[in-house]
């Protein structure tokens, strides 16, 4: 598949001219490496990042090339990683000096010395990612790759250049990213180094939680997030960091009676989501859905299994998981929240939809009312085909109930015709809670379709209201 020795079609962006010229100019070597080479071969697309590996320094060659750009672009100099970073048209350049890296056992931040290209092909985490091109007037183009990194890409496996153990006790979040690319690509981590991953699966509890995040992150957004959350839990990573998941497991019977398994119910809502979203959030709500499930789970003789209040919980958990997680405790975790909490409504409504249950539906959801229903629909993972049918034909009566109701009440953008200062004002109040009280009464008789959103039905009931709790007209 790969006969030919050099690849200069893989370097013809504009930038890499200029990275020649100026390594030239200071007399060293230069390489692009790691995954714009890998994506080159797998046809992926200009990546928007790019990993130049200098055999000297990457921060002056960061600087040669910024004099030698037209436009003399800033150079974001990092000293402590002895990394530089310059921004070319649509891509991001990365600088680095070949080095090679030493570890100790307590932290994934290594010891770093100057190194050979060798050496800095040695350190990369997978031979698929020690992939280089020479940027040289000499060997312009020769591709170096002393892992059969391409061996690798033909077969799609991820392999590690060096003895998995090593490379995964090293820097654990290697085993993440493992998982990730075989996610992303389609790619199947080698058997050795799965193995290798599940015997220092602990070794992922010295990594930050933001970086593990960010990885899981590219798992939840691949095609299939399944695959990639079934290899974390077969390795015993993702107990490490979302046991709240894994807790889902299991069948339990009692007196012939068992309840579906909840991770694997999971998993597939997981995937029926994404192929309607990219929203990384609302595919974290399918994720969290039934969190809920695993602390409410009780047998009771009557009816068998329950799960009571399972949204609510879950809904708590989140916040909770998200803190531990060091995600953002902002509107997104609240979104998620919201989604866990009502992800049961549509599917009670479904069997009933009255227009005061939708009015409802539409004023607790909001703007969020399609991710709802697309949250909901996900959760239909029956496997009886009549069931399957009849499960989607009622969400789709709700969606159809939903934008009638919408289109003639309004009910998205709700305000109480009444206000706190007409109330204050007509039974000379001062605030106290039986405004609250008259507020709420009249928003839910409008809901409840007992009064039209309309200003003199809810003023007359406002006053009905107060005479039952013994307020006078002022």
């Amino acid at each position: 598949m790969h006969k030919n020795t050099t690849y200069k079609d893989a370097i013809s962006h504009p930038i890499f001219e200029y990275i020649s010229k100026a390594s030239d100019n200071l007399q060293l070597n230069s390489y692009v490496i790691g995954g714009f080479v890998r994506d080159y071969f797998l046809n992926r697309g200009t990546p928007k990042d790019i990993d130049i590996v200098a055999i000297g320094s990457g921060i002056e060659l960061a600087q040669e090339v910024a004099k030698l750009l037209p436009h003399k672009p800033k150079v974001q100099v990092f000293k402590t990683y002895g990394t530089a970073m310059l921004r070319f048209e649509d891509v991001e350049v990365e600088f680095v000096g070949a080095r090679k890296e030493s570890y100790n056992e307590n932290s994934r931040n290594p010891v770093v010395e100057n190194g050979t290209l060798q050496d800095d092909q040695n350190r990369r985490d997978f031979t698929i990612n020690a992939l280089a091109i020479s940027l040289n007037g000499k060997d312009l183009g020769k591709l170096l790759d002393p892992f059969n990194g391409l061996k690798a890409l033909d077969n799609k496996t991820i392999v590690t250049p060096l003895n998995p153990d090593i490379t995964y006790s090293d820097d654990p979040l290697r085993m993440m990213r493992a998982i990730r690319f075989a996610a992303q690509l389609g790619f199947k981590i080698e058997e050795k180094s799965l193995e290798a991953i599940t015997r220092n699966s602990e070794r992922l509890d010295i990594i930050t939680r933001e970086r593990i995040i960010d990885e899981f992150n590219k798992i939840m957004l691949s095609d299939v997030p399944s695959v990639g959350i079934l290899l974390l839990h077969k390795t015993k990573l993702l107990e490490r960091f979302l046991p709240e998941l894994t807790n889902l497991q299991g069948v339990d019977e009692v007196e012939g009676q068992k309840h579906k398994d909840n991770f694997y119910h999971t998993l597939e809502v997981v995937d029926n989501i994404s192929r309607n979203t990219q929203d990384l959030w609302l595919r974290w709500a399918a994720l969290l859905h039934d969190i809920g499930k695993a602390p409410t789970k009780k047998f009771d003789k009557n009816i068998g299994w329950t799960f009571h209040s399972h949204e609510f919980v879950g809904s708590k958990m989140v916040y909770k998981l998200f803190k531990r997680l060091k995600m953002p405790l902002n509107e997104k975790m609240k979104f998620v929240q919201k989604m866990v909490f009502l992800s049961s409504r549509p599917i009670i409504l479904a069997t009933d939809v009255t227009d005061a249950a939708v009015r409802r539906l539409i004023f607790d959801t909001g703007d969020d009312i399609d991710s709802l229903m697309t949250l909901c629909e996900a959760d239909i993972t029956t496997k009886n085909k009549a069931k399957f049918k009849r499960y989607h034909n009622n969400f789709k009566n709700v969606r159809e109930k939903i934008k009638e109701v919408e289109e003639r009440d309004h009910v998205r953008n709700f305000q109480p015709p009444i206000s706190g200062e007409l109330i204050m004002e007509t039974f000379n109040l001062k605030p106290c809670r039986e405004i609250g009280q008259i507020k709420d009464a009249i928003k839910d008789a409008i809901l409840d379709g007992k009064i039209a959103n309309d200003y003199d039905e809810a003023y007359a009931f406002m006053l009905i209201r107060a005479k039952k709790i013994g307020l006078k007209k002022a």
